[in-house]
């Protein structure tokens, strides 16, 4: 290695130009006076003693006076020892920067991680004020009563919120203590414990087990395509195979869904019946993104498979992939779809069936 390379390398170790020179000529004489070093290594008289004072504090050499400040390279050990410090975390730290450019971006969405139950619930009160749309909650009647003005607000705010109670097998007798009107659209209950779970307006997920003392934890996602996630979790395992215990009927001529899979499963036997179903759509336009409110009637479904009964219906495994419903507006069709929707012309985020004479069962 040539006398500039080497120079170039210490002070990459944070050695200034006139230390390294200082510190390369003492390697080369082992010991000299300040002043001759100076002389060697053009370094100013008036500043040469401050180099080499400050070598000395970084343990690269000792001085000493006879008959003048002199200075001899230290022991190198302690020096070589720092420098392959040094150049091993460059090394780590190389490596670290090129496994990070080559890892997929996050910059889009957010997951916390949080060691509180009560921040779960805090989070989900804020979230429950910011609701335009849809609360899916499921939760304990001990829970519910700790976010029941959360629930009323929203409510109040025509929030279609989705319940499912979930107990313990022995507690069935909390669910007849409870009040639904204020606080929920819909009503499940699953007489089995489950995961505090609560998702908001298709982006937010609220989620902590609370099953055992080890797993006091929650996690926070701001992300609509986790939430997705949770969303067909909440839809299987927390919702559709639990027994219907109460729905809003404060208009006996109406029935509002927010999930369009759902909205298929009970009409579909009446469209294959011929039955003429008025409906309006509120959501917003797949391609523009504007909102979207029409009127019109179901004329036809699109699904992924075909009905295997006789009487027409379908259970949410037939809709796992495309779920459309079809609806004719002022002589025009438009396709209905619910969340993600690609396929159709309306991402619906509200649909309402406007009459009791299609004779929907829950």
């Amino acid at each position: 290695m040539d006398q500039e390379t080497l120079r170039a390398g210490l002070m990459d170790a944070g050695l200034t130009q006139y230390e390294a020179d200082a510190y390369l000529a003492l390697l080369e004489r082992g010991a000299a006076p300040a002043v001759r070093i100076a002389e060697d290594t053009n370094i100013p008289k008036s500043r040469v003693y401050d180099v080499l004072r400050d070598l000395e504090e970084a343990g690269y050499v000792e001085t000493y006076e006879q008959d003048s400040l002199r200075a001899r390279a230290h022991d190198p050990s302690d020096v070589l020892s720092d420098l392959q410090q040094r150049a091993q975390r460059l090394l780590q730290t190389a490596d670290e920067i090129e496994e990070r450019w080559e890892q997929p971006g996050i910059d889009d969405h957010k997951i916390t991680i949080v060691k509180r139950f009560e921040s779960v619930l805090d989070q989900f009160r804020e979230l429950a004020g910011e609701a335009d749309n849809q609360i899916q909650l499921a939760a304990s009647p001990e829970q519910i009563e700790e976010i029941r003005p959360a629930l009323e607000d929203a409510i109040d705010r025509d929030v279609f919120v989705k319940l499912c109670v979930t107990t313990g097998p022995s507690d069935d007798h909390l669910l007849e203590e409870m009040e639904f009107a204020d606080i929920a659209t819909e009503v499940r209950y699953r007489h089995l414990p489950a995961p505090f779970t609560v998702l908001v307006d298709r982006r937010w997920t609220c989620f902590s087990s609370q099953t055992r003392v080890t797993d006091q934890y929650g996690i926070l996602v701001d992300d609509p395509t986790l939430t997705y996630v949770f969303q067909w979790y909440f839809q299987s395992a927390l919702w559709v195979t639990w027994d219907l215990v109460y729905a809003d009927s404060t208009d006996g001529n109406k029935r509002e869904y927010v999930n369009v899979r759902e909205c298929i499963c009970d009409v579909a036997p009446l469209v294959t019946d011929g039955v003429e179903i008025p409906v309006t759509v509120r959501g917003f336009d797949v391609r523009s993104g504007d909102d979207v409110t029409l009127s019109g009637r179901i004329v036809d479904i699109i699904s992924a498979r075909t009905p295997t009964r006789d009487d027409g219906s379908l259970t949410l495994t037939h809709l796992a992939g495309q779920a459309t419903l079809v609806v004719e507006s002022d002589g025009a069709e438009y396709g209905i779809g619910g969340r993600g929707a690609t396929l159709e012309d309306i991402e619906a985020t509200r649909i309402i069936i406007e009459t009791a004479e299609t004779a929907i069962a829950d």
